[in-house]
């Protein structure tokens, strides 16, 4: 589905008012405002309308991109709703799940924060962000997921580990091992950034946000914009090795 922004109304799918825990996956890395990080004003219409049909547990949960702790980015940023628990993956339990993938792309399992196994529905909610060309929308929003103590390479910082087996490749492995029930894609602006320093970027006005299941969502954000997210042709070309 594709909304104006000033005209989005979340409507909580039937299986949010069955869910006991549900986990929100902001785009909150960096203590930068919308369009470097997802909009607290998105996140609480999201927040409201689960809140009217569903009395669960919900989770905000993210890491940051250099260490700094969780709580006082959420600060920043705004996080703050009622009923609602902000967590960090620093200090999460990890587990290591396996990628159902026969032939995975770049990992055969995963390090994971345990609670997110637990939650009955998962969204996954981040800005419109372009980095050298390539598109970075719900999918690959699900990053933030992997604890840094893992992957974060000598310096725990950025994705070291993971650049080096190629960052479209793991995406592609982790949205098999760690399937999120629903992408959203804030576009009120499209923001695009080049180089390493993906907080600072050229903003375009674009007045849409996106709705739908995190791979049908990114291909349609691509498709619509001539973006091009080469995670989005791997998982395609997969999908026939679990689709029995």
């Amino acid at each position: 589905m594709i909304f104006t922004s000033t005209d989005f109304v979340f409507r909580p799918p039937p299986q949010v008012s069955r869910a006991l825990q549900i986990l929100i996956k902001p785009a909150a890395r960096y203590p930068l405002p919308y369009p470097v990080s997802t909009s607290p004003l998105v996140l609480e219409r999201v927040v409201d309308a689960i809140r009217r049909v569903s009395d669960a547990d919900i989770i905000i949960l993210e890491t940051s991109a250099h260490g700094e702790p969780m709580k006082d980015i959420y600060k920043t940023l705004g996080y703050s709703f009622p009923r609602v628990q902000t967590m960090d993956v620093r200090d999460c339990v990890l587990v290591e799940v396996e990628n159902p993938l026969p032939r995975p792309f770049a990992l055969s399992t995963f390090w994971l924060p345990n609670l997110v196994l637990y939650c009955d529905y998962s969204i996954s909610i981040c800005p419109f962000s372009v980095s050298e060309g390539r598109g970075n929308f719900s999918v690959m929003n699900l990053l933030g997921l992997l604890p840094m103590s893992k992957y974060g390479g000598e310096y725990r910082s950025g994705w070291g580990i993971l650049n080096n087996l190629g960052i479209d490749r793991v995406i592609a492995d982790l949205y098999f091992t760690l399937p999120f029930d629903l992408g959203i894609v804030d576009a009120g602006k499209k923001f695009f950034t080049q180089g390493d320093d993906s907080t600072r970027g050229t903003e375009e006005p674009y007045n849409r946000v996106f709705v739908g299941e995190p791979l049908e969502v990114d291909r349609e954000v691509a498709d619509i914009t001539g973006i091009e997210a080469e995670y989005l042709t791997l998982i395609e070309t997969a999908k026939p090795q679990v689709e029995y």
